[in-house]
């Protein structure tokens, strides 16, 4: 992409949301990201608009304050769903480690690992090990439990 002004071609820059799209295509094995994670390429008010026009697009899924997932397309609906292998809990998981939160499975998860229970754990949850972590992670209707 080339800018001509007169006699003179100069190299046109990437947009902003091109460098976005260029820094999650390298992060290929992460599938939630912090707002943060982009500050250095633009304004923070610049970043939060690509973000959120990326969101509309169906490219990513905002998880919650500053915290986004990638997203693919399902083929049974067609629509847009998160693209992280444990779902909304992988996810969630990503992002508990990216901010230094100490976490560990709750008791429910560890008794069904252990096999001292048939009952596989449904609802998505964390067991937060001591800190104020108060955020909420959500995707669509589906929320992200944190145990204390």
């Amino acid at each position: 992409m080339f800018l001509q002004i007169g006699a003179f071609t100069m190299p046109r820059g990437r947009t902003l949301r091109q460098k976005v799209e260029a820094r999650l295509a390298a992060q290929r094995a992460s599938c939630a990201f912090l707002t943060r994670e982009f500050l250095d390429l633009g304004g923070e008010r610049q970043v939060f608009r690509v973000l959120q026009a990326m969101v509309r697009d169906g490219q990513l899924a905002r998880l919650g304050y500053g915290v986004y997932g990638r997203t693919r397309i399902s083929r049974l609906s067609g629509r847009p769903v998160l693209d992280s292998p444990n779902g909304l809990q992988g996810a969630g998981r990503e992002v508990l480690n990216k901010l230094g939160i100490k976490w560990d499975l709750t008791e429910a998860q560890r008794a069904y690992n252990e096999r001292r229970s048939t009952q596989i754990p449904v609802n998505p949850a964390v067991k937060i090990v001591r800190s104020r972590f108060s955020r909420k992670l959500r995707d669509g209707t589906l929320e992200l439990r944190l145990d204390r």
